[in-house]
Protein backbone atom coordinates (compact mmCIF):
# COMPACT_ATOMS: atom_id res chain seq x y z
CA UNK A 1 0.00 0.00 0.00
CA UNK A 2 1.25 3.46 -0.94
CA UNK A 3 0.51 6.05 1.73
CA UNK A 4 -1.06 9.36 0.76
CA UNK A 5 1.49 12.20 0.56
CA UNK A 6 0.15 14.93 2.87
CA UNK A 7 0.72 17.68 0.29
CA UNK A 8 -0.76 15.92 -2.76
CA UNK A 9 -2.99 18.45 -4.58
CA UNK A 10 -6.73 17.94 -4.18
CA UNK A 11 -7.37 17.48 -7.88
CA UNK A 12 -4.58 14.91 -8.12
CA UNK A 13 -6.16 12.90 -5.30
CA UNK A 14 -9.55 13.07 -6.98
CA UNK A 15 -8.08 12.01 -10.34
CA UNK A 16 -6.31 9.05 -8.69
CA UNK A 17 -9.54 7.93 -7.05
CA UNK A 18 -11.56 8.52 -10.21
CA UNK A 19 -9.21 6.47 -12.37
CA UNK A 20 -9.07 3.68 -9.79
CA UNK A 21 -12.86 3.55 -9.61
CA UNK A 22 -13.11 3.27 -13.39
CA UNK A 23 -10.39 0.61 -13.66
CA UNK A 24 -12.11 -1.52 -11.01
CA UNK A 25 -15.82 -0.63 -10.90
CA UNK A 26 -16.72 -3.63 -8.74
CA UNK A 27 -14.59 -3.67 -5.57
CA UNK A 28 -14.24 -7.13 -4.06
CA UNK A 29 -16.02 -7.48 -0.74
CA UNK A 30 -12.81 -8.72 0.92
CA UNK A 31 -11.12 -5.44 -0.03
CA UNK A 32 -14.02 -3.49 1.48
CA UNK A 33 -13.84 -5.48 4.70
CA UNK A 34 -10.09 -4.91 4.90
CA UNK A 35 -10.58 -1.16 4.62
CA UNK A 36 -13.19 -1.21 7.37
CA UNK A 37 -10.89 -3.21 9.64
CA UNK A 38 -8.10 -0.72 9.08
CA UNK A 39 -10.45 2.09 10.12
CA UNK A 40 -11.47 0.08 13.17
CA UNK A 41 -7.86 -0.59 14.14
CA UNK A 42 -6.98 3.10 13.65
CA UNK A 43 -9.70 4.16 16.08
CA UNK A 44 -8.77 1.48 18.62
CA UNK A 45 -5.09 2.39 18.57
CA UNK A 46 -5.50 6.16 18.72
CA UNK A 47 -8.68 6.80 20.70
CA UNK A 48 -6.95 8.74 23.47
CA UNK A 49 -5.08 11.17 21.23
CA UNK A 50 -8.16 11.66 19.06
CA UNK A 51 -10.16 12.65 22.15
CA UNK A 52 -7.35 14.97 23.24
CA UNK A 53 -7.32 16.64 19.82
CA UNK A 54 -11.07 17.30 19.99
CA UNK A 55 -10.68 18.74 23.50
CA UNK A 56 -7.90 21.02 22.26
CA UNK A 57 -10.21 22.38 19.56
CA UNK A 58 -13.14 23.05 21.90
CA UNK A 59 -11.09 24.30 24.83
CA UNK A 60 -13.38 22.32 27.14
CA UNK A 61 -14.87 18.99 26.11
CA UNK A 62 -14.25 15.86 28.16
CA UNK A 63 -12.78 12.73 26.64
CA UNK A 64 -15.87 10.89 27.91
CA UNK A 65 -18.14 13.05 25.73
CA UNK A 66 -16.04 12.40 22.62
CA UNK A 67 -15.85 8.72 23.51
CA UNK A 68 -19.63 8.34 23.68
CA UNK A 69 -20.65 10.79 20.94
CA UNK A 70 -17.90 10.09 18.40
CA UNK A 71 -15.86 6.95 19.06
CA UNK A 72 -18.65 4.72 20.41
CA UNK A 73 -20.96 5.63 17.53
CA UNK A 74 -18.20 4.86 15.02
CA UNK A 75 -17.41 1.52 16.64
CA UNK A 76 -21.07 0.55 16.51
CA UNK A 77 -21.34 1.63 12.88
CA UNK A 78 -18.18 -0.14 11.71
CA UNK A 79 -19.20 -3.28 13.60
CA UNK A 80 -22.55 -3.26 11.83
CA UNK A 81 -20.86 -2.72 8.44
CA UNK A 82 -18.41 -5.58 9.03
CA UNK A 83 -21.28 -7.87 9.95
CA UNK A 84 -23.50 -6.99 6.99
CA UNK A 85 -21.37 -5.77 4.06
CA UNK A 86 -21.18 -9.19 2.40
CA UNK A 87 -24.94 -9.67 2.54
CA UNK A 88 -25.78 -6.11 1.53
CA UNK A 89 -23.40 -6.36 -1.47
CA UNK A 90 -25.06 -9.42 -2.96
CA UNK A 91 -26.84 -9.41 -6.32
CA UNK A 92 -30.56 -9.86 -5.79
CA UNK A 93 -33.07 -11.63 -7.96
CA UNK A 94 -36.39 -9.85 -8.39
CA UNK A 95 -39.76 -11.24 -9.41
CA UNK A 96 -40.49 -11.04 -13.14
CA UNK A 97 -44.00 -10.22 -14.41
CA UNK A 98 -45.77 -12.91 -16.39
CA UNK A 99 -45.61 -11.01 -19.70
CA UNK A 100 -41.76 -11.06 -19.54
CA UNK A 101 -41.37 -14.69 -18.50
CA UNK A 102 -39.51 -17.00 -18.93
CA UNK A 103 -36.91 -14.23 -18.76
CA UNK A 104 -35.59 -13.23 -15.33
CA UNK A 105 -34.16 -10.15 -13.64
CA UNK A 106 -31.56 -9.21 -11.06
CA UNK A 107 -30.37 -6.07 -9.32
CA UNK A 108 -26.59 -5.77 -9.13
CA UNK A 109 -25.30 -3.53 -6.35
CA UNK A 110 -22.23 -1.60 -7.53
CA UNK A 111 -20.16 1.22 -6.00
CA UNK A 112 -20.96 4.70 -7.24
CA UNK A 113 -17.27 5.50 -7.69
CA UNK A 114 -15.82 8.49 -5.84
CA UNK A 115 -17.68 9.96 -2.85
CA UNK A 116 -16.92 13.32 -1.27
CA UNK A 117 -17.72 13.94 2.41
CA UNK A 118 -17.84 17.49 3.81
CA UNK A 119 -18.06 17.19 7.59
CA UNK A 120 -18.79 19.71 10.38
CA UNK A 121 -16.99 20.63 13.59
CA UNK A 122 -19.49 19.64 16.28
CA UNK A 123 -18.76 15.88 16.17
CA UNK A 124 -15.62 16.04 14.06
CA UNK A 125 -14.77 12.33 14.12
CA UNK A 126 -18.18 10.70 13.90
CA UNK A 127 -19.55 12.93 11.14
CA UNK A 128 -16.44 12.59 8.97
CA UNK A 129 -15.50 8.94 9.40
CA UNK A 130 -19.08 7.60 9.70
CA UNK A 131 -20.27 8.51 6.19
CA UNK A 132 -16.82 7.65 4.81
CA UNK A 133 -16.92 4.17 6.37
CA UNK A 134 -20.39 3.52 4.95
CA UNK A 135 -19.32 4.68 1.50
CA UNK A 136 -16.22 2.45 1.67
CA UNK A 137 -18.33 -0.53 2.72
CA UNK A 138 -20.30 0.05 -0.47
CA UNK A 139 -17.01 -0.12 -2.41
CA UNK A 140 -16.39 3.57 -3.06
CA UNK A 141 -13.25 5.68 -2.92
CA UNK A 142 -13.68 8.57 -0.49
CA UNK A 143 -12.34 12.07 0.02
CA UNK A 144 -13.09 13.93 3.28
CA UNK A 145 -13.09 17.70 3.80
CA UNK A 146 -13.26 18.25 7.60
CA UNK A 147 -14.02 21.55 9.29
CA UNK A 148 -11.32 24.18 9.72
CA UNK A 149 -12.86 25.01 13.12
CA UNK A 150 -11.39 21.81 14.57
CA UNK A 151 -7.80 22.08 13.30
CA UNK A 152 -6.27 19.67 15.83
CA UNK A 153 -8.80 16.91 15.21
CA UNK A 154 -8.77 17.46 11.45
CA UNK A 155 -4.96 17.39 11.24
CA UNK A 156 -4.69 14.26 13.39
CA UNK A 157 -7.41 12.48 11.46
CA UNK A 158 -5.67 13.39 8.19
CA UNK A 159 -2.32 12.10 9.43
CA UNK A 160 -3.73 8.80 10.69
CA UNK A 161 -5.76 8.20 7.54
CA UNK A 162 -2.85 9.01 5.28
CA UNK A 163 -0.67 6.59 7.25
CA UNK A 164 -3.19 3.78 6.84
CA UNK A 165 -4.73 4.31 3.40
CA UNK A 166 -3.51 4.90 -0.13
CA UNK A 167 -4.52 8.11 -1.86
CA UNK A 168 -6.82 6.20 -4.19
CA UNK A 169 -8.68 4.63 -1.24
CA UNK A 170 -9.31 7.36 1.33
CA UNK A 171 -7.93 10.86 1.70
CA UNK A 172 -8.45 14.01 3.80
CA UNK A 173 -8.29 17.53 2.38
CA UNK A 174 -7.76 20.27 4.96
CA UNK A 175 -8.44 23.99 4.62
CA UNK A 176 -10.96 26.76 4.96
CA UNK A 177 -13.95 27.95 2.97
CA UNK A 178 -11.94 28.26 -0.25
CA UNK A 179 -10.89 24.62 -0.04
CA UNK A 180 -14.47 23.60 0.75
CA UNK A 181 -15.74 25.46 -2.32
CA UNK A 182 -13.15 23.80 -4.55
CA UNK A 183 -13.96 20.43 -2.96
CA UNK A 184 -17.69 20.83 -3.63
CA UNK A 185 -16.99 21.72 -7.26
CA UNK A 186 -15.24 18.40 -7.99
CA UNK A 187 -17.27 16.00 -10.18
CA UNK A 188 -17.88 13.40 -7.48
CA UNK A 189 -20.21 10.47 -8.08
CA UNK A 190 -21.90 11.50 -4.82
CA UNK A 191 -21.35 14.38 -2.40
CA UNK A 192 -22.33 14.04 1.26
CA UNK A 193 -22.59 17.21 3.35
CA UNK A 194 -23.38 17.73 7.02
CA UNK A 195 -23.79 21.31 8.23
CA UNK A 196 -26.04 24.33 8.22
CA UNK A 197 -28.92 24.90 5.82
CA UNK A 198 -27.28 28.09 4.53
CA UNK A 199 -24.04 26.33 3.58
CA UNK A 200 -26.01 23.32 2.33
CA UNK A 201 -27.62 25.55 -0.30
CA UNK A 202 -24.16 26.55 -1.57
CA UNK A 203 -22.95 22.95 -1.64
CA UNK A 204 -26.04 21.85 -3.57
CA UNK A 205 -25.54 24.67 -6.09
CA UNK A 206 -21.90 23.70 -6.67
CA UNK A 207 -22.79 20.03 -7.02
CA UNK A 208 -25.57 20.84 -9.49
CA UNK A 209 -23.00 22.17 -11.96
CA UNK A 210 -21.70 18.60 -12.32
CA UNK A 211 -25.10 16.92 -11.86
CA UNK A 212 -23.56 15.36 -8.76
CA UNK A 213 -26.19 13.73 -6.55
CA UNK A 214 -26.06 14.92 -2.96
CA UNK A 215 -27.04 13.93 0.52
CA UNK A 216 -27.57 17.00 2.71
CA UNK A 217 -27.77 16.48 6.46
CA UNK A 218 -28.73 19.94 7.67
CA UNK A 219 -30.36 21.35 10.78
CA UNK A 220 -33.42 23.34 11.69
CA UNK A 221 -35.58 24.00 14.69
CA UNK A 222 -36.48 20.70 16.34
CA UNK A 223 -39.44 21.01 18.72
CA UNK A 224 -40.00 19.31 22.08
CA UNK A 225 -43.68 18.82 22.86
CA UNK A 226 -44.62 18.22 26.50
CA UNK A 227 -48.10 16.78 26.80
CA UNK A 228 -50.15 17.42 29.97
CA UNK A 229 -50.01 13.63 30.33
CA UNK A 230 -46.20 13.64 30.65
CA UNK A 231 -44.20 12.93 33.77
CA UNK A 232 -42.78 16.45 33.78
CA UNK A 233 -39.67 15.89 35.92
CA UNK A 234 -38.61 12.85 33.92
CA UNK A 235 -39.28 14.58 30.60
CA UNK A 236 -37.28 17.68 31.54
CA UNK A 237 -34.19 15.68 32.56
CA UNK A 238 -34.21 14.07 29.12
CA UNK A 239 -34.75 17.39 27.39
CA UNK A 240 -31.91 19.02 29.33
CA UNK A 241 -29.62 16.12 28.47
CA UNK A 242 -30.48 16.35 24.77
CA UNK A 243 -30.11 20.12 24.81
CA UNK A 244 -26.90 20.44 26.79
CA UNK A 245 -24.84 17.53 25.47
CA UNK A 246 -21.99 19.27 23.65
CA UNK A 247 -23.49 22.53 24.98
CA UNK A 248 -26.33 22.37 22.48
CA UNK A 249 -24.01 22.10 19.50
CA UNK A 250 -25.92 19.16 18.03
CA UNK A 251 -28.02 19.21 14.86
CA UNK A 252 -30.89 17.31 16.50
CA UNK A 253 -30.75 19.07 19.86
CA UNK A 254 -34.14 20.26 21.13
CA UNK A 255 -34.44 23.76 19.75
CA UNK A 256 -37.57 24.91 21.56
CA UNK A 257 -40.25 23.57 23.90
CA UNK A 258 -43.99 23.67 23.36
CA UNK A 259 -45.89 23.53 26.66
CA UNK A 260 -49.16 24.77 28.22
CA UNK A 261 -49.49 27.84 30.48
CA UNK A 262 -50.53 25.58 33.31
CA UNK A 263 -47.32 23.51 33.17
CA UNK A 264 -44.95 26.46 32.78
CA UNK A 265 -44.05 27.20 36.45
CA UNK A 266 -43.37 23.52 37.18
CA UNK A 267 -41.33 23.26 33.97
CA UNK A 268 -39.07 26.16 34.95
CA UNK A 269 -38.38 24.61 38.38
CA UNK A 270 -37.78 21.17 36.82
CA UNK A 271 -35.37 22.70 34.30
CA UNK A 272 -33.26 24.28 37.06
CA UNK A 273 -33.21 20.97 38.97
CA UNK A 274 -32.27 18.96 35.88
CA UNK A 275 -29.38 21.25 34.95
CA UNK A 276 -28.01 21.01 38.51
CA UNK A 277 -28.42 17.23 38.48
CA UNK A 278 -26.54 16.64 35.21
CA UNK A 279 -24.03 19.47 35.64
CA UNK A 280 -23.40 20.13 39.39
CA UNK A 281 -20.99 22.83 38.24
CA UNK A 282 -20.88 24.67 34.95
CA UNK A 283 -17.83 26.74 33.98
CA UNK A 284 -14.83 24.55 34.74
CA UNK A 285 -16.80 21.32 34.39
CA UNK A 286 -15.12 19.26 31.63
CA UNK A 287 -18.42 17.49 30.87
CA UNK A 288 -20.00 20.81 29.93
CA UNK A 289 -18.43 21.65 26.57
CA UNK A 290 -17.30 25.10 25.55
CA UNK A 291 -18.72 26.88 22.52
CA UNK A 292 -16.45 26.13 19.57
CA UNK A 293 -15.28 29.70 18.86
CA UNK A 294 -15.49 33.29 20.03
CA UNK A 295 -17.60 34.10 16.96
CA UNK A 296 -20.16 31.41 17.78
CA UNK A 297 -20.19 32.47 21.44
CA UNK A 298 -20.82 36.11 20.45
CA UNK A 299 -23.66 35.08 18.12
CA UNK A 300 -25.43 33.14 20.89
CA UNK A 301 -25.03 36.00 23.35
CA UNK A 302 -26.39 38.41 20.75
CA UNK A 303 -29.46 36.24 20.11
CA UNK A 304 -30.27 36.17 23.82
CA UNK A 305 -29.76 39.90 24.26
CA UNK A 306 -31.92 40.71 21.25
CA UNK A 307 -34.75 38.59 22.70
CA UNK A 308 -34.29 40.23 26.11
CA UNK A 309 -34.52 43.68 24.53
CA UNK A 310 -37.76 42.60 22.84
CA UNK A 311 -39.32 41.66 26.18
CA UNK A 312 -38.30 38.04 26.69
CA UNK A 313 -37.58 36.82 30.22
CA UNK A 314 -34.10 35.28 30.46
CA UNK A 315 -33.64 32.62 33.14
CA UNK A 316 -30.05 31.46 33.75
CA UNK A 317 -29.17 28.10 35.25
CA UNK A 318 -28.36 28.38 38.95
CA UNK A 319 -25.71 25.66 39.12
CA UNK A 320 -22.42 27.12 40.46
CA UNK A 321 -19.22 27.43 38.49
CA UNK A 322 -16.21 25.24 39.16
CA UNK A 323 -12.81 26.62 40.13
CA UNK A 324 -11.36 26.74 36.61
CA UNK A 325 -13.84 28.24 34.22
CA UNK A 326 -13.42 28.74 30.49
CA UNK A 327 -14.46 31.90 28.68
CA UNK A 328 -16.47 30.09 26.02
CA UNK A 329 -18.52 27.94 28.41
CA UNK A 330 -21.90 29.61 28.04
CA UNK A 331 -24.27 29.28 31.00
CA UNK A 332 -27.52 27.47 30.04
CA UNK A 333 -30.44 29.80 29.48
CA UNK A 334 -34.19 29.32 29.46
CA UNK A 335 -35.95 31.92 27.34
CA UNK A 336 -39.58 32.75 28.16
CA UNK A 337 -42.08 35.06 26.44
CA UNK A 338 -39.88 35.74 23.44
CA UNK A 339 -41.88 37.45 20.67
CA UNK A 340 -42.34 35.59 17.38
CA UNK A 341 -40.20 38.22 15.63
CA UNK A 342 -37.12 37.36 17.72
CA UNK A 343 -34.30 35.91 15.62
CA UNK A 344 -33.78 33.09 18.12
CA UNK A 345 -37.24 31.74 17.23
CA UNK A 346 -36.38 31.78 13.52
CA UNK A 347 -32.79 30.52 13.30
CA UNK A 348 -31.33 27.23 14.49
CA UNK A 349 -29.75 28.03 17.86
CA UNK A 350 -26.89 25.52 18.13
CA UNK A 351 -26.12 26.39 21.74
CA UNK A 352 -27.39 25.97 25.33
CA UNK A 353 -30.34 28.36 24.99
CA UNK A 354 -33.84 26.88 25.18
CA UNK A 355 -36.84 29.05 24.20
CA UNK A 356 -40.25 28.06 25.57
CA UNK A 357 -43.36 28.60 23.44
CA UNK A 358 -46.73 28.42 25.17
CA UNK A 359 -49.29 26.23 23.41
CA UNK A 360 -52.47 25.18 25.22
CA UNK A 361 -54.00 22.76 22.70
CA UNK A 362 -52.77 19.97 20.44
CA UNK A 363 -54.25 21.78 17.43
CA UNK A 364 -52.30 24.93 18.33
CA UNK A 365 -49.09 22.90 18.70
CA UNK A 366 -49.56 21.20 15.34
CA UNK A 367 -50.29 24.52 13.65
CA UNK A 368 -47.20 26.14 15.17
CA UNK A 369 -44.94 23.35 13.89
CA UNK A 370 -46.52 23.06 10.46
CA UNK A 371 -46.36 26.74 9.60
CA UNK A 372 -42.56 26.57 9.88
CA UNK A 373 -39.93 24.68 7.85
CA UNK A 374 -39.97 20.96 8.52
CA UNK A 375 -37.62 20.09 11.39
CA UNK A 376 -34.82 17.54 11.43
CA UNK A 377 -36.18 15.97 14.63
CA UNK A 378 -39.31 16.10 16.76
CA UNK A 379 -39.69 15.01 20.39
CA UNK A 380 -42.95 14.21 22.16
CA UNK A 381 -43.36 13.46 25.86
CA UNK A 382 -46.46 12.00 27.42
CA UNK A 383 -48.61 8.96 28.16
CA UNK A 384 -51.65 9.82 26.03
CA UNK A 385 -51.18 7.52 23.02
CA UNK A 386 -54.07 9.10 21.12
CA UNK A 387 -52.41 12.52 21.37
CA UNK A 388 -49.05 11.00 20.45
CA UNK A 389 -50.42 9.36 17.32
CA UNK A 390 -52.22 12.56 16.33
CA UNK A 391 -48.94 14.48 16.54
CA UNK A 392 -47.11 11.81 14.53
CA UNK A 393 -49.81 11.79 11.82
CA UNK A 394 -50.19 15.54 11.63
CA UNK A 395 -46.55 16.69 11.48
CA UNK A 396 -43.62 15.89 9.19
CA UNK A 397 -40.04 15.77 10.44
CA UNK A 398 -36.82 13.99 9.59
CA UNK A 399 -37.14 11.68 12.61
CA UNK A 400 -38.89 11.34 15.95
CA UNK A 401 -38.07 10.12 19.44
CA UNK A 402 -41.00 9.53 21.77
CA UNK A 403 -40.42 10.13 25.51
CA UNK A 404 -36.74 10.92 25.05
CA UNK A 405 -34.41 13.02 22.90
CA UNK A 406 -31.69 12.08 20.39
CA UNK A 407 -32.24 8.32 20.66
CA UNK A 408 -33.58 7.73 17.16
CA UNK A 409 -30.14 8.63 15.79
CA UNK A 410 -28.55 6.03 18.08
CA UNK A 411 -30.70 3.21 16.67
CA UNK A 412 -28.40 1.75 14.04
CA UNK A 413 -31.23 0.16 12.04
CA UNK A 414 -33.20 3.40 11.69
CA UNK A 415 -32.44 5.64 8.73
CA UNK A 416 -31.40 9.15 9.66
CA UNK A 417 -31.98 12.21 7.51
CA UNK A 418 -33.87 15.43 7.07
CA UNK A 419 -36.70 16.69 4.90
CA UNK A 420 -37.14 20.04 3.19
CA UNK A 421 -34.89 22.68 4.73
CA UNK A 422 -33.55 20.14 7.22
CA UNK A 423 -31.96 18.20 4.38
CA UNK A 424 -32.54 15.39 1.93
CA UNK A 425 -31.37 11.81 1.70
CA UNK A 426 -30.89 9.45 4.61
CA UNK A 427 -28.15 7.19 5.87
CA UNK A 428 -27.29 4.76 8.70
CA UNK A 429 -27.64 0.99 8.40
CA UNK A 430 -28.58 -0.57 5.09
CA UNK A 431 -30.23 2.71 4.04
CA UNK A 432 -26.79 4.36 4.17
CA UNK A 433 -25.19 1.49 2.28
CA UNK A 434 -27.83 1.83 -0.42
CA UNK A 435 -27.29 5.60 -0.50
CA UNK A 436 -23.72 5.03 -1.70
CA UNK A 437 -24.64 2.19 -4.06
CA UNK A 438 -25.82 2.04 -7.65
CA UNK A 439 -28.53 -0.56 -8.01
CA UNK A 440 -28.13 -1.67 -11.62
CA UNK A 441 -31.20 -3.35 -13.03
CA UNK A 442 -30.47 -6.26 -15.40
CA UNK A 443 -33.02 -8.23 -17.42
CA UNK A 444 -31.96 -11.59 -18.86
CA UNK A 445 -34.04 -12.47 -21.90
CA UNK A 446 -34.88 -16.12 -22.50
CA UNK A 447 -34.41 -17.84 -25.88
CA UNK A 448 -38.00 -19.01 -25.39
CA UNK A 449 -39.28 -15.42 -25.12
CA UNK A 450 -42.44 -14.52 -27.01
CA UNK A 451 -41.64 -10.84 -27.35
CA UNK A 452 -42.34 -10.99 -31.09
CA UNK A 453 -46.03 -11.19 -30.23
CA UNK A 454 -45.80 -7.48 -29.38
CA UNK A 455 -44.12 -6.48 -32.66
CA UNK A 456 -45.98 -4.64 -35.41
CA UNK A 457 -47.89 -4.87 -37.60
CA UNK A 458 -50.64 -4.85 -34.99
CA UNK A 459 -53.70 -6.87 -35.84
CA UNK A 460 -56.06 -9.50 -34.51
CA UNK A 461 -53.30 -11.61 -32.94
CA UNK A 462 -51.99 -8.59 -31.01
CA UNK A 463 -55.48 -7.81 -29.72
CA UNK A 464 -55.94 -11.40 -28.56
CA UNK A 465 -52.57 -11.37 -26.72
CA UNK A 466 -53.33 -8.05 -25.04
CA UNK A 467 -56.76 -9.26 -24.02
CA UNK A 468 -55.21 -12.34 -22.37
CA UNK A 469 -52.60 -10.23 -20.53
CA UNK A 470 -55.26 -7.82 -19.26
CA UNK A 471 -57.12 -10.75 -17.71
CA UNK A 472 -53.94 -12.01 -16.04
CA UNK A 473 -52.77 -8.69 -14.58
Amino acid sequence: MTQTPPDLPMRAVFDAQYQASRRSPLVDVNVRVDRLRRLQAMLDAHEQILCEAVEADFGVRSAALTEVADIFVLRSLIGQLLKNTRRWSQTRRVKTPIYLQPGHARVIRQPLGVVGVISPWNYPLQLAIGPAATAMAAGNRVMIKPSELTPHASALMARLIHENFAAEELSVQQGGADVAAEFASLPFDHLFFTGSTAVGRKVAAEAANNLTPTTLELGGKSPCIISPSADLDEAVVKIVHGKLINAGQTCIAPDYVLISHEQLPAFEAAWQAAVSKLFPTLAGNPDYAAIISDRHHARLTSLVEEARAMGARVVEAQAPDGPDGHGRQLRPVLLLDAPAQATILKEEIFGPVLPVVVSDTVAETIHYINERPRPLALYWFGKDTSERDNILRSTVSGGVTVNDTLMHIAHKNLAFGGIGESGWGAYHGETGFARFTHEKSVFYQSPLAMGHLFYPPYGERFRQVMGLIKRLL
